[in-house]
């Protein structure tokens, strides 16, 4: 059995998910060391957005836990509805892109106006790729 295409924009994106995870861990651990922090003050959000100068890559990775869940979605309906569609494939491979350039931007100079126009496109394109879904199961009756 061959894998399916679509599952490749998925294994990408938690491979985003991972380079922010430890980009997040050494800018959290970098500024706790710098700053001599008492990790206690951190122990949970509220009190840790008072104390840390540095969230950026913190904020990236929750977003990569809110639109991302319908695009992971999107790829297991896609495979179990068979092989993608080139336009399925390109819109996958395009939001994993997308999120990354929106990831780039706010974790590196976190220009609010460049980081929502990545994040827009991309939510757009999960967006199609669920109408592309729908239209399949329109048409597979």
């Amino acid at each position: 059995m061959r894998a399916n295409p679509i599952l490749w924009p998925l294994v990408a994106q938690v491979a985003l998910t991972a380079a922010v995870w430890v980009a997040l861990y050494v800018q959290r651990l970098g500024e706790i060391r710098a700053r001599r922090l008492d990790p206690e003050a951190l122990k949970d959000s509220r009190r840790a957005a008072g104390v840390l100068e540095h969230v950026a890559a913190a904020d990236n990775f929750r977003t990569l836990f809110e639109v991302p869940v319908l695009f992971f979605a999107a790829g297991l309906a896609i495979a179990a509805l068979g092989r993608p569609s080139a336009w399925e494939l390109g819109l996958a491979w395009a939001y994993v892109a997308l999120r990354a350039v929106h990831s780039a931007i706010h974790v590196g100079y976190n220009r609010v106006l460049h980081r929502f126009a990545a994040y827009a496109l991309s939510t757009l394109v999960v967006f199609a790729l669920w109408a592309l879904i729908a239209l399949d199961l329109a048409a597979a009756g």
